[in-house]
């Protein structure tokens, strides 16, 4: 097993992704922003930001210095929020070398570009290093994770061999990996569950009700795949681990951030105001945007993103987004 493995980005998912390699791993690199983050876990073995109550093993250390920590490592698994991914790729790319393995950990579209972060991958890397990264989602807290609770992941890419090496790399007796060569189905499912769980959040800050919620993941699910078959995926990603799975745990639970985030709209409260102070990343906010752009782009009505959208950016009030959704035009249930 490879020892050379750096995860890039310490904040709770990437925190956690450590955790898990350094159970299996001599010794595992954590790149930091900040550089008390670094501190923290070097001298005290706790991340000050994300996760402080958690001891952390002493084999992970921590380093601000990227440059280097691409040059020294074969493989780099990314864990920063899917809107500074093409900046750090940017950043390390001269570094690294045909050899590097990159994993991808982070959910989201990036939003102005409309661009997934498998694109990004070989924009900037090149198609012959880019296209090989591996892509990991699915339904698993960082607390959850970093507290060894049971959980099951799926890993993506198009090249089998490294799959493999990268499932193998992760799996541990309570963090289980499967494969996939659906990256485009992966990468959807991440990202766009945590639009519908800004939804799913809306509408029990507003009280709508547990039949409103279902009703909402299971249309919001309809959305997933027709966007998905749009742009290449499988139908059949979309029930696994990186599509239901995740949507369900994202959508559901009181330790979701977005959800937390469409809770406290529907309470009436503003996104700035929301986001003032907050250390962790909602990433369904900016990829609504992202999402609402390509579906407008490939003629594609997606009507609970577009009404995540206009509640974030457009002055559209939680209720005025309920009427709209009831009242529009019936029509057949399966429609992809």
């Amino acid at each position: 097993m490879n020892t050379q493995t750096a995860v890039i980005g310490a904040g709770s998912w990437g925190t956690a992704l450590a955790t898990v390699l350094a159970s299996k791993l001599p010794q595992v690199t954590l790149w930091c922003h900040e550089p008390e983050v670094a501190d923290g876990i070097n001298h005290h073995h706790r991340n000050p930001l994300f996760l402080k109550e958690f001891l952390l093993p002493e084999n992970i250390i921590a380093t601000t210095d990227l440059l280097t920590t691409a040059a020294t490592h074969t493989i780099l698994v990314m864990v920063v929020p899917t809107q500074f991914t093409r900046t750090i790729l940017t950043t390390l790319q001269p570094a690294v070398t045909d050899e590097t393995l990159f994993v991808s950990a982070s959910k989201g579209v990036e939003a102005e570009t409309m661009t997934l972060l498998s694109d990004i991958h070989i924009e900037i890397l090149g198609t012959p290093l880019g296209s090989k990264s591996c892509f990991l989602s699915g339904p698993s807290f960082a607390r959850d994770t970093i507290s060894r609770l049971p959980a099951a992941v799926a890993i993506a890419g198009s090249d089998p061999q490294r799959v493999e090496r990268i499932q193998k790399l992760f799996h541990t007796a309570w963090f289980r990996t499967y494969s996939t060569d659906d990256v485009i189905g992966l990468e959807l499912g991440g990202a766009l569950k945590n639009v519908i769980a800004l939804a799913a959040g809306i509408n029990d800050g507003l009280g709508m009700g547990h039949s409103a919620r279902a009703a909402l993941i299971t249309r919001g699910l309809n959305e997933m795949i027709r966007l998905g078959l749009k742009l290449g995926a499988r139908a059949e990603t979309f029930s696994g681990l990186s599509g239901l799975g995740d949507l369900l745990l994202t959508a559901t639970s009181d330790l979701s951030r977005n959800r937390t985030v469409g809770v406290r709209l529907g309470r009436g409260e503003s996104l700035e105001s929301i986001q003032q102070g907050s250390h962790e990343i909602a990433e369904g906010v900016r990829t609504a945007v992202g999402v609402q752009r390509l579906a407008h782009k490939l003629n594609l009505d997606l009507p609970i993103t577009r009404g995540v959208h206009a509640i974030l950016y457009e002055g559209l009030s939680p209720l005025e987004a309920v009427r709209d959704l009831m009242e529009r035009d019936l029509k057949p249930e399966i429609l992809l």
